[in-house]
């Protein structure tokens, strides 16, 4: 029985944070530095898909995650290495990737709520929805505010989006998958 045998170094790497943490630009940069191969789930162009028109209830939220952490695992099972970029106020969300896809890396992006908020006022929405904070508190779905964000007991990296600035957390974050490839060879 002859032939290549191929290692499949493709990982998943679950970006997390409440919104305005700066989650998407990381990500995006991220996926520049690692280049090729690489497939960027950004949870908002998903969600356009899966639910046009989002209520963003906890049933709703069950799907579009589980969705998100099979897309993942296909992804990493085809050799493409994939950044989630997804609130994922639940642990469950975030702990059903780690137990679907074995190269898991879950990176948490502390930032203050306030911070958060500033950030939030005045981004470039594109597929996010906008004016979220200015929403939150009347009824509405806002993780960190309206309902519970659980944040990572055990990530496996952790960078503070308000003490470094977005090309540094991404250095951090390729600098840790570096070296868990390197562990893994």
């Amino acid at each position: 029985m002859g032939g290549n045998v191929q290692v499949n170094d493709a990982y998943a790497i679950w970006i997390t944070g409440v919104p305005g943490c700066g989650k998407t630009t990381i990500a995006t940069k991220v996926a520049e530095l690692l280049g090729a191969d690489v497939t960027h789930l950004q949870l908002d162009r998903v969600r356009k898909v899966i639910t046009p028109t989002p209520q963003y209830t906890e049933e709703e939220r069950n799907i579009v995650y589980a969705s998100l952490a099979y897309m993942a695992h296909l992804l990493v099972d085809s050799g493409i290495t994939v950044i989630i970029d997804a609130t994922a106020n639940r642990r469950r969300y975030r702990d059903l990737a780690r137990e679907l896809i074995p190269r898991f890396i879950e990176v948490y992006i502390e930032c203050p709520l306030d911070v958060c908020v500033q950030r939030e006022q005045s981004r470039d929405a594109g597929y996010a929805p906008t004016k979220i904070y200015a929403r939150s508190g009347q009824g509405g779905t806002v993780p960190g505010v309206d309902v519970v964000y659980e944040a990572p007991l055990n990530p496996e990296i952790v960078v503070r989006s308000d003490l470094m600035d977005a090309d540094s957390c991404a250095y951090e974050i390729v600098e840790y998958v570096g070296r868990a490839r390197a562990e893994a060879a």
